[in-house]
């Protein structure tokens, strides 16, 4: 895949300087959160459950109401006229080909957690439904079309809503690429004063936490394998190497650029994601993998409104909703910020229809077609051929799922070894894109499609892997989870706003056209 000419490597600009507020303040509340678990871990994450169960039990209903509204809202916006406005100027062309974009499109939004999740999260709910009872084929399917759920439209659809609304002001209206720069319509020049600052600086809070979150997950991923691969103990030591490791070669990445390391690494991913996926299809029960997944879009799409308001209001009391459910509507949320900004950084010249559809179906059908071959394999295993190993590790070690599945297919020694490679460039992508976007966002004055200096970078991957050893070695990175739900809380508000604030800046610049068109054809009419 290439890229045209026009999207050669953007140098700083030299007006770009450090915005202190931003920057200052929020690299002191993440270490300072950091320092506050690490020296009372007990306390902290007895804290951090208790609040997370009074927002499940309180709140639970807005997310699902205010994810909903996000879906709704974006894809209502697609559809009507308002889609055919470029993110830019009307005569401007794309930045990137439509090939090197739909790659970027379908690494920054699916990290590793897809590899840790596509196998063990479909056995889980099987063994564990919120509804109806355990290990049959009802539950079967219901683990089905709830994986296709979490994973599904409502998220992408999030990080839709933020690109295009960070995408319309920043290019068609010639404002900087940052988070407050969408609030202009609600606040005016305060934009550029505190609030501004601390919409950035909540989004870089937000971002980091899902950051840590991801190479948190990302170095369980990987040491798993390396377990099961070649016997090495998954202990602190190996977690501190695989963390390292992994954070030098994503900042290289970083520091390489949008159009050279971060895009070579899409199309990277992209080919490796496939060639595993094929292989497990084409190996293992190919035709009821096949039957397995349009039943399981079939029941996504029946059950989609259903479940989107589903809060098992009539259901006994359960902590399940929080734990799945409201947790991956959270953390949607908290890749939200980092994940749009860089949709919209690559999406220059694009109308808002096209990134919405691409953003929607693009990465979507992937990540569904993934989700069912791996889920319904390893239910396949577990049910037919008393493949218990795969329900242990789905309940107590779900990083090794995705190994023990392969174990049980020809090559599978070498096919673990593929997977490990595959969870590491996974692991790259959304890691050095967001040092990019966090890097950017502690930046002001730079060109709206420029990226902020190196050493921002650096720092940036720098702190994300402090932190996630820190943590880490507390044993507390659960905690981190729970602290993402209670984040995107207030984040969430911000994205209402940014709905508000698109919708009255569009009527804005779309009524007026409309108005004299339909004067002129009046009078053409008339005459």
């Amino acid at each position: 895949m290439s890229t045209p000419a026009s999207a050669v490597s953007h140098r700083p600009s030299m007006k770009t300087r450090l915005n202190r507020p931003v920057f200052f303040s929020s690299a002191i509340l993440i270490i300072a959160f950091t320092a506050i678990i690490i020296a009372f871990p007990q306390a902290s994450t007895a804290w951090l459950s208790s609040a997370q169960a009074t927002l499940a039990s309180s709140f639970g209903w807005y997310y699902m109401l205010v994810v909903a509204a996000y879906l709704g809202f974006i894809v209502w916006l697609a559809a009507s006229p308002y889609g055919k406005i470029k993110l830019g100027a009307d005569d401007e062309q794309p930045a990137f080909s439509y090939g090197a974009w739909a790659g970027m499109l379908f690494s920054s939004g699916i990290g590793i957690s897809l590899l840790y999740f596509g196998a063990s999260e479909p056995l889980t709910h099987y063994l564990y439904p919120p509804q109806g009872t355990a290990a049959t084929p009802a539950a079967a399917s219901q683990a089905m079309t709830l994986t296709f759920l979490h994973w599904g439209l409502h998220g992408w659809a999030i990080y839709a809503l933020i690109a295009v609304a960070l995408g319309y002001f920043a290019y068609r209206h010639k404002q900087p690429l940052a988070l407050r720069t969408a609030l202009y319509p609600l606040l005016g020049e305060r934009v550029h004063g505190a609030a501004g600052h601390a919409v950035d600086c909540f989004g870089i809070v937000v971002t980091v936490l899902g950051l840590v979150s991801n190479l948190g997950i990302g170095s369980l991923q990987i040491s798993a394998g390396l377990e099961h691969l070649f016997g090495l103990q998954n202990s602190h030591g190996t977690l501190l190497a695989v963390i390292i490791v992994m954070t030098i070669v994503a900042t290289l990445a970083a520091v390489s650029g949008v159009e050279t390391g971060i895009r070579r690494l899409s199309n990277l991913n992209v080919v490796l994601f496939a060639s595993l996926l094929v292989f497990v299809l084409s190996m293992g029960p190919t035709l009821h993998l096949l039957n397995a997944m349009i039943q399981n879009l079939g029941d996504y799409v029946s059950n989609f409104v259903g479940k989107t308001f589903d809060l098992y209001a009539y259901d006994r009391p359960s902590d399940w909703l929080g734990k799945w459910t409201l947790f991956y509507w959270a953390w949607w949320i908290s890749w939200a910020p980092f994940v749009g900004l860089f949709i919209a950084r690559i999406s220059r010249g694009r109308t808002i229809r096209e990134v919405v559809t691409g953003v929607l179906l693009l990465p979507l059908a992937f990540t569904l077609v993934w989700l069912s071959v791996f889920g319904n394999s390893a239910l396949d295993l577990l049910i037919s051929h008393g493949a218990a190993e795969l329900s242990r590790a789905a309940l107590e070690q779900p990083a090794m799922t995705m190994y023990k599945l392969l174990a049980h297919y020809p090559f599978g020694t070498a096919m673990s070894g593929v997977a490990i490679f595959v969870g590491f460039v996974l692991f790259l992508t959304p890691a050095d894109s967001g040092a990019v976007m966090l890097a950017n966002l502690s930046v002001r004055g730079a060109d709206d499609d420029a990226d902020a200096p190196h050493w921002l970078r650096i720092f940036w991957s720098a702190l994300i892997m402090a932190v996630t050893v820190g943590l880490m070695f507390a044993d507390n990175i659960s905690a981190i989870q729970t602290t993402i739900v209670l984040a995107s809380l207030p984040f969430s508000v911000v994205l209402v706003l940014y709905m508000v604030c698109l919708m009255k800046s569009l009527r804005m610049e779309f009524e007026p056209a409309v108005a004299v068109k339909t004067t002129a054809k009046v009078a053409k009419q008339a005459w």
